[in-house]
Order: structure tokens, then sequence, then C-alpha cells
């Protein structure tokens, strides 16, 4: 697919091409200029003539989400390319931006926005090396750091320490990077570049250094809050989170697996849960929330009741919700609202099938994205499935893998598919006929890959021509077995591979040691 270009265009992509040539003739450049040049040295990856086009930038904003998106020039947006030469390039600009004492142009620089760009699995850069978020954190920590030392060092135009950057960025933090990104917040103040977190996502770091690092990215500003994986949040803590720290402008907050374990409560945990509850209630801004694997049966209306603002994002996946629960959600004001939806490993068709359907069809008309894998769905289920879906004209997205469906179900679900306009994205189970028979679900993880690949190769053919039969190429059907594609893990995938490791040593070392003791 080719996006037109328009002759502006055309001629900035022939002057950038002649990265020498580009960078000398820069100081003729009129000003208004500045954003469509970048594009195309972007597009073209001219790593060295983006550099020059930021040191040199001449306008107030410097703002990658709408520099790089679809203009009238181009109206391809390359806001998801994550390519590492340009954003090495543009970062390192940024930096000698400041330091640059002869640049002709005066320094009017005062924002900087590098929030737009969006982290995908799929690159098309010619490098094919991507700078993910964390690796754009890191690198921007240290560019604060290096800055502060040469001004330090050097004999600089006084002008240099007027200058002050507010740079707008989505913080990735854990336990290999902490140390440079708390030395860069530490001393933001005598930096020219200030770094403003808007969303903050936190893997693999302890309790005291998390709480540590919040305090500082100034939680005013922070808009999503992310707390993930090996970060050992508990309800206590969270409780201790919102007492202490006020998050006026948070939209969407992640918390991490077994916050919350309703099994082991005590009447002082209830009257935590409250208090919690109470203080989401002050989150006027909230939208979007995830508790995924957290023990919440029966406690859905503390939680969420108290909230002012409908959610338009909830995933509750994996939390043993019940029925009164489920009745909750369905006959709350967010059910109206609900744009993305997650009930992921719940046995719908057996413990609230018609509760659930009353929550479908209340979010019917906004509804975006539906994910419900692991939720035992059977071929009998298909048509009153089809049903409740029916009305979702707007869903994009329908994520069902894990459910016991044969081949001939997922056809018929399929050609039903192929009625919803706006419908991009399907990820479908490895049908039940495909594995040994007696196979049980959900599936443990040693049985997941043992099916006929060559059947569900022939069954996967058939479904994408269901799909093409109905002229809708535009769907993209597939099976992630270990889940969907997740920019952040696959980045950081390394250091938490190590970190679980470790953590399953200290346990063996700890259940040895228990052990000789009994002995």
């Amino acid at each position: 697919r080719t996006t037109m270009k328009s002759l502006r265009f055309i001629s900035a992509e022939a002057f950038v091409s002649n990265a020498e040539f580009a960078r000398k003739s820069l100081g003729g450049v009129a000003h208004d200029l500045f954003p469509l040049l970048f594009k195309a040295s972007y597009l073209l990856e001219q790593g060295e003539v983006i550099h020059d086009l930021v040191e040199n930038w001449p306008l107030f904003d410097f703002n990658m989400g709408k520099l790089l998106g679809a203009t009238l020039d181009y109206q391809e947006d390359l806001s998801h390319r994550t390519c590492s030469v340009c954003l090495e390039s543009c970062l390192t600009g940024l930096r000698d931006y400041v330091l640059n004492q002869s640049s002709p142009y005066m320094k009017k620089l005062k924002v900087v926005d590098l929030t737009g760009i969006k982290d995908v699995e799929v690159q098309f850069c010619k490098c094919k090396k991507t700078m993910g978020r964390w690796a754009r954190t890191q690198l921007l920590s240290k560019l604060c750091s290096e800055l502060l030392v040469y001004l330090q060092q050097a004999q600089c135009n006084p002008g240099t320490f007027e200058i002050s950057i507010n740079v707008l960025i989505d913080l990735f933090v854990t336990e290999r990077n902490y140390e440079l990104v708390l030395q860069a917040l530490l001393k933001k103040c005598s930096c020219p570049l200030k770094i403003c977190c808007v969303a903050f996502r936190s893997d693999n770091l302890t309790l005291q250094k998390f709480f540590y690092i919040i305090k500082l990215t100034d939680p005013s500003l922070l808009r999503k809050l992310e707390i993930v994986h090996n970060v050992h949040l508990e309800m206590e803590h969270l409780e201790i989170l919102f007492n202490s720290i006020h998050f006026p402008q948070l939209m969407s907050l992640t918390l991490p697996a077994r916050t919350f374990n309703v099994r082991r409560f005590t009447a002082t945990d209830e009257q935590m849960l409250t208090n919690i509850g109470e203080k989401m209630g002050e989150l006027t801004q909230l939208t979007e929330l995830s508790m995924s694997f957290s023990i919440l049966t029966g406690r859905i209306q503390k939680l969420l009741s108290p909230l002012k603002t409908p959610l338009k994002m909830l995933d509750v996946s994996n939390c043993s919700l019940n029925h009164a629960d489920m009745a909750f959600l369905a006959n709350s004001f967010h059910a109206n609202h609900l744009e993305a939806l997650d009930l992921s490993g719940h046995n719908i068709p057996e413990l609230y099938p018609s509760t659930f359907f009353k929550l479908l069809s209340h979010c019917s008309s906004v509804l975006r994205s539906l994910t419900l894998e692991d939720c035992n769905i059977q071929d009998t289920q298909v048509n009153m499935l089809i049903l409740g879906l029916s009305p979702c004209q707007k869903l994009q997205e329908f994520k069902f893998i894990g459910n016991p469906l044969s081949s001939q179900a997922l056809k018929h679900l399929f050609a039903f598919l192929c009625e919803l306009p706006m419908l991009k994205n399907v990820e479908f189970p490895v049908p039940r006929d495909c594995y040994p028979i007696g196979i049980t679900y959900p599936i443990d993880d040693a049985s997941l890959c043992r099916f006929d690949h060559q059947k569900y190769e022939r069954v996967a053919e058939e479904l994408n021509l269901i799909l093409t039969q109905a002229n809708r190429e535009d769907v993209k059907a597939s099976t992630p077995l270990f889940g969907s594609y997740d920019a952040a893990v696959q980045e950081t995938n390394n250091e938490l591979g190590a970190y679980l490791i470790k953590s399953f040593k200290e346990t063996l070392e700890k259940f040895t040691t228990s052990f000789n003791k009994m002995s």
C-alpha cells in the first residue's frame, strides 16, 4: 500500500537524502519547513540530518506524535516506527541543542513531547533495530546526567543555564536502569532538560525503590501508572501509596497480580479494602483499571462503587468473580461506557451466562475490545455468543483463545465475525479437535503445544478463506499460544528471566535449608 506524497514532501525527501548537503544548508531553511524535513528524514532514516534538525530546532515545541503522525503532505503515520537510529539521533540532538552556542536560530524550545511514540510488534525501518520504552528511558536519563557533568566542567555561555525544556516521556523503570533514572530525577532542577513523567511503568523493582522513585516523578503530572509482574505490591502497600501520594490526573491504573486476595481476609482487611475504594473514588480522572490475577470474589462493588467517573477499560481477568460481582458490573453505570473489557479465566457459561449477556448488551454500543480467554465457551454456546455480539458494531478486537471450541464451531463464528464492520483483530483458539481426545481445559502449559499442527494449519487456512470471501482481508486472525505481543515484556524479557531464575534458586535454597533442619 503506497501513500500519496505531496510535491512539498517529495522535495523534502530529495533535500534530506543528501545528508552532507542538507546539514550544510540548514542555516538557510525557513522555520516552518523544519517539521516537514523532520518527517522526511525520519522516513528515510537520515540520522545525521535528524540530529542537526533537532539541534537547531527553531520552534517553541517539538511533539513527536504530531510530527510523525498523518499530515497533509504525507498521510502515513510513522509514530509506530521506533527506529533506533532515528530516536537516538533525536535525543542526542536535543542534548546538543542545549550545548550548541553557535546556532543561527534563537533558542525558543520549551516543550518536547516524546509520549506519542507507539511500540508495536512489526517494524518497517531499514535498520530493523528498535528503541523501546525502556531504552528511551535509559538514554534520556543518561543524556541528562552527561549534560549536567559537562555544564559543571566546561566554560559555557551564561545563556545555556537559562535554557529550560520540559521533556514529556513515558518512563519504564526496572532494577537495571533504576540508578540512572533516579540520578536524572534527583538533579532535575539543575538540568536544562527536565524529565516530566506522564506515564510510569515499573517492573522487577523492590517496593522501597518503587516508593522512592514514584515520589520523584512528580505524581501530580502522572496520567498512567503501571505496576507489573515483579513488584510485590499487596493491599496494605496500595493503601499506603494512596494515603501518601495524590494523583490528580491519573487516568489509567494497572496493579500487579495478587495485589488482593480476599480468601485470607480479616475484618481489618475488609476495612482496608473500603479505604482503598474510597481513595480510588478520589481519582476523578480514572477511566482505565486493570487488576488481573487478584482474588476479588464478592468485592468488586466495594472497590468500584466509589468511582465517580465511569470506566472505559476494565481488566478483571482471573479474579475469581462470583455472580454478585457480575451482577454489579452489569447494573453499574460503568457498563454503558466500557470500550475494553477483559473477563478471561471465568467460567462464564456455567456461572453467570445471563448476567454476562446483560453486561454485554449494556456496553454493546461503545465496546471496541473484548477478551474472553479460558472462559469454557463450548460449541453449544456459540449461537448465544453470536447473539450477544451482534449489537457490538464498534468491536475492533475479539480475543478468545483457550476455549474448547471445535473447528466447525470456529467456522460458524468466523462467518458471523465477518459482519462486524470495525473488526480488525481476532485471536482464536487451537480447535479442540486438533488436540488428543480427552484433553482437559484450561490446558496446562506442558500440553499447550501438543496438537496436530498440520490439521491446525488447514483449519486456519479455511478460517482465513471465510474472511477473504467476505472481502475482510483487513481482519488479522491469529493464535498466539502464549499470549498477545507485549512490547514492554519483549524488551525486558532477559532481565525478567534472570530475576525469575534467581527467585526460583532462592526458594529452592530456603526449601533445602528447611528440609535439612527437619532432617
